[in-house]
């Protein structure tokens, strides 16, 4: 009752004052587009960061150590030593890098014809994207000389990425205007979720924006945030306008628009919650990648909810009837008729369907016990770019594959230069490399090829011996901490090299051991989605049950919608699997994104909920009035068919676009989305759900406590 009454309280603050609201909405509209301008400059790196070890330790060997912040690589393939030289030269002139290591003094960076630079940058470069811009304009348009390396592919990414959001929209859009036409006839109607959707999109890329001041956004923020925000917001305009017409028809439009807000709006709102709740599951991952994602997709659902039930209403009393103006296509008024058609006849046989739609499932979700999840790397940049081509080249020349690199930072308390911090020094140097998976360790004993404690304080007697061991320990030795370069001989996204990170971080040693590095960062990012993602799926799904609980009161319903979800999700990760992991339509074979199943399931949960929302609402209103179950049923299923299809397959579109995109796990986003929403809309919502729905009869509505819609000797 507290709701409707906020809901009416809404209602008529949106009737009396749509004029002022539509005014308000234009002055939010021009002044968020000013930010959101601003936004793809300010978005840096894939998003794979987190606060642990691996930062801690990274920062310590660049502050400490005075080793390289980072390091970028340049390469040349088939360059002459003459062009190697000036082009490092001019590099040089920028001031830029705090120091480069060249192929011309360092013959392990030079083989054959291909040969590459090392420049390294210090923690006191700010903005390494207009850098990498600087360094390629000094290169300019030189044939066989390319920039790679962390930031450079992380620039290329940001480009590529707004290019995929120009080419999914410019195929998404246009598809998404026809469905919107074939639902509702007429060129205005069909406009005005458009027009929602932009204005949506828009002002949350401007709060982003100014939310960018103070935390780091990912560049894929870029592509989901549109991708989430223009679906959203035209699903609930397309729910919203079609109610707005259906009342129209027999009342005037002040009172068309209010119940609209009544019925379609609390169905909006219900569903926001869910999607909502959805995407602050993932705040919990302490990555920073969810925490963007969770974050804009919050704002962006937030405006979704609050121009539906604000700006939306307020434009329909503006256009008044005019809405139906410029009509191009005759809408059948026999729609509904054929689903009603359609919902008899899968409620005659609700067992048979909801087998079939079992094993259909079911088959899909085999493919999923061979899934292989990755953190995305190089592969997630297009073949295209030469950045990419340029690190890859390296990689197979220099033979840099099959290995990783680390820095293993030890503290003691009294330092390491005294007798007995040498022994402890050479202790751990030899534990490290009679480690099978130990490639080199690097301290001043292996450094300066003496190999034991006794001869390096016999050499260091020796003044002119002493000249040149003293900067090893200035190298190695800060204080009270000693850093140890390592290789190991396995890839860092390898669980071997993972497992190595996790063993050493939980020796017990007489030294404090920190370590960073690939195999660490990647370890760190895996333990804590791993760690984490039972508390995100049991937030969703206990949040999610409330809320259904409270919204149609009942209990059965929200845990056939949560085992539905769940089963459908199954199935969606199957059929990604198949595409993407098998190699399938063209693709090359490769891993899943780590990234997928969280995100897919934290914003598909969510809006699958939409769906749901919107078709046990209507049935809830026919038992209401009805407690006929069966009619309830087939009246819900048909008054809200043509809808849900509709609104699924411009949410199909709009994220489906994504699979024409380039960067992998963008696409993996788009395409796993998309089928999520194909499976809810078809089979679950069409089959299983009116098939259930029969099948429980009358204990759909019972709520063991409070006030439910059961009634023990109504119909079924």
């Amino acid at each position: 009752m507290e709701g409707l009454t906020t809901l009416r309280t809404l209602a008529r603050f949106v009737t009396s004052s749509y004029k002022y609201i539509i005014f308000a909405w234009i002055a939010i509209f021009i002044v968020m587009a000013i930010f959101a301008i601003r936004l793809p400059s300010m978005l840096q790196g894939d998003g794979f960061e987190m606060n642990g070890e691996h930062a801690a330790v990274m920062d310590i060997v660049s502050e400490t150590f005075d080793m390289p912040a980072e390091t970028m690589l340049l390469v040349f393939d088939h360059v002459d030593d003459q062009k190697i030289s000036s082009t490092i030269e001019d590099i040089e002139k920028l001031d830029v890098t705090s120091g480069i290591d060249s192929p011309l003094k360092d013959e392990s960076l030079y083989k054959e014809n291909v040969s590459y630079a090392l420049l390294h940058f210090g923690d006191e470069t700010d903005n390494m994207s207009e850098v990498v811009t600087d360094i390629r304009d000094v290169i300019g348009d030189q044939a066989g000389i390319t920039l790679t390396g962390a930031s450079a592919i992380s620039k290329d990414i940001n480009t590529a990425s707004q290019k995929d959001l120009i080419t999914a929209e410019a195929i998404g859009l246009p598809i998404a205007i026809i469905v919107l036409l074939f639902a509702f006839g007429t060129v205005v109607a069909s406009m005005v979720p458009l027009m929602i959707g932009i204005v949506t999109v828009i002002s949350s890329f401007g709060i982003l924006t100014i939310l960018g001041a103070q935390i780091d956004l990912s560049i894929f923020v870029l592509n989901i945030i549109p991708m989430l925000g223009l679906a959203l917001s035209i699903d609930f305009a397309l729910l919203f306008i079609s109610r707005f017409r259906e009342e129209r028809v027999h009342i005037d439009i002040l009172e068309a628009t209010t119940t609209t807000i009544l019925t379609a709006g609390r169905s909006v709102i219900f569903s926001a919650f869910c999607v909502f709740i959805g995407l602050g599951a993932m705040l919990l991952i302490r990555v920073d990648i969810f925490q963007n994602i969770a974050v804009g997709g919050m704002i962006v659902v937030a405006m979704a909810v609050l121009s539906s039930v604000t700006l939306l209403p307020s434009v329909l009393i503006a256009l008044g009837d005019r809405i139906e103006k410029l009509r191009i296509l005759k809408v059948s008024s026999n729609g509904s008729n054929a689903w009603r058609k359609f919902a008899n006849a899968v409620i005659k046989r609700p067992v048979l369907i909801t087998l079939v739609a079992v094993i259909l499932l079911g088959i899909a979700v085999i493919p999923v016990k061979n899934m292989e999840l990755a953190i995305p790397e190089i592969d997630s940049l297009p073949e295209s770019y030469d950045s990419r081509s340029a690190f890859e080249l390296i990689e197979k020349e220099f033979d840099l594959s099959g290995e990783s690199s680390l820095y293993l930072i030890a503290e003691r308390s009294g330092g390491w230069e005294d007798e007995d911090g040498l022994k402890s020094m050479k202790e751990l140097e030899d534990q490290l490399l009679n480690d099978k998976l130990v490639k080199n360790a690097t301290t001043i004993f292996s450094a300066s090829e003496i190999d034991s404690v006794e001869q390096w304080n016999q050499a260091v007697q020796v003044p002119e011996m002493a000249a040149g061991l003293n900067p090893l320990i200035e190298t190695f030795v800060k204080d009270e901490q000693l850093m140890i370069p390592v290789t190991l001989s396995a890839d860092g996204s390898s669980e071997e090299a993972q497992d190595w990170v996790r063993e050493w971080s939980d020796k017990e040693t007489d030294w404090n051991l920190l370590i960073g590095g690939a195999a660490k960062f990647n370890q760190e990012i895996f333990d804590e989605i791993w760690d984490k993602i039972g508390y995100v799926l049991g937030l969703i799904i206990v949040s999610t049950f409330f809320i259904l609980m409270i919204a149609f009161r009942s209990l059965l319903i929200p845990v056939k919608a949560i085992l539905m979800n769940i089963i459908g999700l199954s199935a969606t990760f199957g059929i990604l699997v198949y595409i993407f992991q098998y190699g399938h339509f063209g693709l090359t074979a490769g891993s899943i994104a780590l990234i997928i199943p969280v995100i897919v399931f934290s914003l598909v949960f969510g809006l699958s909920m939409d769906y749901e929302v919107f078709l046990i609402s209507r049935m809830q209103e026919e038992y209401a009035n009805s407690f006929d179950n069966d009619k309830a049923t087939v009246e819900g299923l048909a008054t809200t068919s043509k809808v849900i299809t509709s609104a699924a397959l411009i949410m199909i579109v709009l994220t489906g676009a994504f699979a024409f995109t380039d960067v992998m796990p963008v696409k993996q986003i788009g395409v796993g989305i998309a089928i999520a929403v194909a499976i809810d809309a078809t089979i679950i919502r069409l089959l299983l759900v009116p098939s259930l729905m029969k099948l429980f009869g009358k204990w759909n509505w019972w709520l063991p406590f409070g006030k439910g819609l059961y009634k023990g000797k109504g119909k079924q």
